[in-house]
């Protein structure tokens, strides 16, 4: 199990790169409607927001295992957001 140092390291860059390339797309594609491009930005920072919390609570009986559900839903969430700049 990693640190959980190294889960918030992961959670910061992977959605920090899925922000970067909404960005980069929008740089490329000024004409076009950005509206669906910032629901991306935007559900990329309430998943942030969300897993960070998972990570910070310390109530849980099972903090391992709470840990590896974080890591485990950062990789799913991640992917659909990335399935959804492809689409872009």
């Amino acid at each position: 199990m990693a640190s959980i140092r190294d889960l918030k390291k992961d959670i910061n860059f992977v959605l920090g790169d899925i922000i970067d390339a909404v960005y980069i797309w929008e740089a490329i594609n000024p004409k076009e409607d950005h509206t669906k491009s910032e629901a991306i930005i935007d559900d990329a920072i309430k998943t942030f927001d969300e897993l960070i919390a998972k990570v910070n609570d310390r109530k849980v009986d099972d903090r391992r295992a709470q840990l590896k559900a974080v890591s485990a839903e950062l990789e799913e969430r991640g992917k659909a957001l990335i399935d959804r700049v492809n689409d872009l």
